[in-house]
């Protein structure tokens, strides 16, 4: 099957890997223009565009895709039989979007119509679901409302976090897609039942921002939602401190605390008072401009003490 394919992030990789490896024609990549990154600002490809030159693949980057009335042009040429989405990072006009044969197909990590939008593995970690998943549906102009084809249930393991769930549901959707591609004139779409619909907005920076009255089970969960982007994040003594990995614990002291108060340190972490009367253990964090480290030895070097409060 003749293939163009729409990505931008590493996530994207597998579902390319995948592609060649069952012998699909990938005629095309589109993924996003370059971009400054880093203290010097240089300018950075995609992954998806550094996977289309190692694998001598035609990449298109157009800045803004509804606008560039080219991109159509250039597919209509190629002719495709199908245009495969993950993560691209922009809404795909219609004019595009029923140019193949089988039209255009988009892989979301959720399970529709549950966490429609930019974030859904972040937001369903911050709800404290146990179960997610992947789903492939047809793409029409509405954000993740087409009819599904395929989906594939997921188990979110104890303590898992953004980053780590989501490059697992990308190898199992990377598979499923595969397998729906492969069975594509078989499979009856269903349409999605919209009275079930959830939504997951994209995360903005300060969403990060721990507020210690809340209950532990909260900010862990605001923790691990919010790993590796854009982090949570707390402040001591004037310092913003990236919180990377931490848990909901019972300690073995009764607790009457400040939020946000240190009340243990050891080579464990850092025990904190939260809202409720409840504790949470920082086992690793990453103050301004340095590297992640363990909350022990932050301490050590900052010269906590017990009583010190984050706020």
């Amino acid at each position: 099957m003749k293939i163009v394919f729409f990505g931008s992030p590493a996530l994207a990789i597998p579902y390319l890997k995948k592609i060649l490896e069952a012998n699909h024609n990938l005629a095309l990549i589109i993924t996003q223009p370059d971009k400054p990154s880093g203290r010097g600002r240089k300018l950075t490809s995609p992954p998806v565009k550094k996977f289309a030159v190692d694998h001598k693949i035609p990449c298109y980057q157009p800045p803004k895709i509804r606008k560039d009335p080219e991109a159509a042009k250039i597919i209509e040429k190629i002719k495709p039989d199908l245009i495969v989405v993950v993560a691209y990072g922009q809404l795909i006009p219609s004019s595009i979007i029923y140019i193949p044969y089988y039209g255009s197909i988009n892989v979301h990590f959720s399970l529709l119509p549950k966490y429609r939008g930019a974030s859904p593995v972040s937001w369903a970690l911050l709800n404290g679901e146990k179960k997610t998943g992947v789903t492939i549906f047809k793409l029409n102009e509405k954000m993740d409302e087409g009819d599904i084809l395929s989906q594939k249930e997921v188990s979110i393991y104890p303590q898992e976090r953004t980053g780590e769930l989501e490059e697992r549901l990308a190898e199992i959707g990377a598979n499923l897609l595969v397998e729906t591609i492969s069975k594509i004139d078989e499979i009856k779409p269903l349409p999605q039942n919209h009275a079930q619909a959830t939504y997951a907005p994209r995360l903005k920076k300060e969403d990060g921002r721990i507020n210690w009255k809340k209950n532990s089970l909260q900010i862990e969960r605001q923790v691990r939602a919010f790993y590796p982007w854009p982090s949570a994040f707390t402040f001591l003594q004037g310092q913003r401190l990236k919180i990377i990995k931490g848990r909901a614990f019972q300690p073995k002291i009764a607790l009457n605390l400040s939020p946000g108060e240190i009340f243990s340190i050891n080579k464990e972490g850092l025990g904190v008072g939260c809202g409720q009367q409840t504790a949470f253990l920082m086992e690793e964090l990453q103050p301004e401009n340095k590297k992640p480290m363990t909350a022990y030895a932050f301490s050590l070097g900052a010269k906590l003490k017990l009583g010190d409060c984050f706020n």
